[in-house]
């Protein structure tokens, strides 16, 4: 039996904050986007079994710094992001660009 009051996250995503290329949904998706990047560092922090204080000792920055980028990636720059990668945990960094 089909329910037609279930949606996707996609068409929610649409009702709620306009569909892609509108200034809120485009917000919306750099903020998740920042928050997955969290979500990989500390995944890949916890697999290399280091504390976030070792991992900031590694890159040279405090504990409560990479607590923050853990919770919200999204004011990483680059260059701190390709620290925490290939110093601290040993790993590269492959971005990719869709237009």
């Amino acid at each position: 039996m089909k329910n037609s009051n279930i949606n996707t996250w996609k068409a929610i995503k649409d009702s709620v904050y306009g569909k892609k290329g509108t200034e809120r949904r485009d917000s919306l998706d750099r903020e998740a986007e920042g928050f997955t990047i969290g979500l990989l560092l500390r995944k890949a922090r916890e697999e290399k079994q280091l504390t976030q204080e070792q991992l900031g000792q590694l890159v040279d920055k405090k504990r409560t710094y990479i607590s923050r980028i853990e919770n919200d990636g999204s004011n990483l720059t680059l260059k701190t992001l390709f620290d925490i990668v290939e110093k601290g945990l040993g790993g590269k960094v492959k971005i990719s660009i869709e237009t």
